[in-house]
């Protein structure tokens, strides 16, 4: 079932001028913006009551109510545990589980290019690729490793990147080196944390530098404060989102970048294998 957000996205180009203030309103600070009532909304996007009605009706929500009760079963899923979604799982043949279950990651990698655009990958990866551009990652309590592997490989690529730790006392000495400039990533999935999002509105309101959320489909509360959001899928019908899609994204970037300048990402593989105190084999090889 599609959510409010993915339903105002396939439909934008069909909206009037006014529609197209509602969703920009509602978009802004998704969900939140929408559990107001209609008279505040309506003032906030400049339009009247019945116009909000007529959108929303568009949406295939019979009624504000019924809309604000959609958004409201969102915030509800995206705080769901393995314990809840174990209730709802499809559990795969236990004759042929590990089968059916890589059918289904497969198919979820797959789908990426339905939620990230080529426009918006090609955008993060242009400042990734930028030599003067500092990068700062970090994820969540398991989606670290994930931003600690994105880190790993850039390492490799160039220079300049940063992981953050995981104990926040340490944040503002990462944070007081952000520049305008400068590339934060931030990686956060379902039963979002809530240090994340202080992080990223310090981060936005303090050091201005460009902040991209990857996230899932219910979309972390750290978006609002995000110039560019990558929603990833997750769900594979089990007790257990899966991070396949998340590891797909960042050795896709890894890929593209590191093959934009690829004289670069030798040199610096080369440097970087010459001083491993256990090197390689192979590293020996000159450039």
């Amino acid at each position: 079932m599609l959510t409010i957000r993915e339903k105002i996205e396939s439909l934008v180009s069909s909206f009037t001028a006014s529609e197209r203030k509602i969703s920009n309103v509602i978009l802004s600070d998704y969900p939140f913006a929408g559990l107001n009532t209609i008279h505040e909304l309506a003032d906030t996007s400049g339009v009247s009551a019945p116009s909000i009605t007529r959108f929303i009706n568009k949406l295939n929500c019979y009624g504000y109510q019924a809309f604000q009760q959609a958004l409201i079963a969102e915030l509800k899923e995206s705080h769901h545990s393995p314990v809840e979604l174990k209730l709802t799982e499809m559990p795969a043949s236990s004759k042929s589980f590990l089968h059916d279950y890589s059918v289904r990651v497969a198919k979820q990698a797959q789908s990426i290019s339905n939620t990230i655009s080529q426009q918006q990958f090609d955008s993060v990866c242009a400042f990734i690729e930028d030599p003067s551009c500092n990068i700062f990652l970090l994820g969540g309590r398991v989606t670290d490793s994930i931003a600690s592997l994105f880190a790993i490989h850039l390492r490799q690529i160039r220079d300049r990147i940063y992981h953050l730790s995981s104990n926040p006392e340490i944040w503002p000495d990462d944070v007081l080196r952000m520049r305008k400039r400068d590339l934060v990533i931030l990686f956060d999935f379902r039963r979002y944390q809530t240090n994340l999002t202080d992080l990223a509105q310090v981060i936005s309101s303090r050091r201005k530098s460009t902040i991209v959320a990857v996230t899932d489909r219910w979309m972390s509360p750290l978006s609002r404060y995000a110039d560019h959001v990558l929603c990833i899928p997750t769900e594979v019908g089990t007790a257990w989102d899966s991070q396949v899609s998340a590891v797909t994204l960042i050795e896709a970037m890894i890929v593209q970048v590191s093959e934009k300048n690829w004289d670069g990402t030798r040199k610096r593989i080369h440097q970087w294998d010459d001083v491993r105190l256990t090197p390689p084999v192979g590293s020996s090889e000159k450039p």
